[in-house]
């Protein structure tokens, strides 16, 4: 069965991204991952390739070994779409939080509230309450 799943490529810091969002989404949870070994082209304990499942969406992330002269950018985001309000303040707050805020939380007329923001790690989210 073909299947789309966005990717995400970090330099070194996957897992501690990972902990991040495992810690702000409710039941998200590791599918599978495999880190870099001492023989590996990655500093052990880096993410050679890891699946998460994040409000029932599945992730790739992966630890590049090597520098890249790209990043993230806002042009592809992650859409969090049907929070509740509680749920909306929470996610703002821990991802915002180290990051850059694109638009703050606010009505903008196409929802009760939305908000835009690239995370710490440069991941862009945006985020809405229908």
């Amino acid at each position: 069965m073909t299947q789309l799943t966005p990717a995400l490529m970090f330099e070194g810091r996957a897992a501690e991204a990972l902990d991040l969002y495992l810690s702000l989404f409710p039941d998200a949870q590791v599918i599978a991952r495999q880190d870099y070994g001492a023989d590996g082209p990655g500093a052990p304990s880096t993410i050679l390739t890891a699946e998460v499942e994040l409000a029932g969406q599945r992730l790739r992330v992966s630890d590049s070994p090597i520098s890249h002269a790209f990043t993230f950018t806002p042009s592809l985001s992650l859409f969090v779409d049907g929070l509740a309000l509680a749920d909306f303040k929470r996610l703002y707050a821990g991802l915002s939080d180290g990051g850059e805020v694109l638009m703050p939380p606010d009505s903008y007329g196409f929802s009760t509230r939305f908000a835009w923001v690239n995370d710490r790690f440069g991941v862009s989210w945006q985020l809405n309450v229908p």
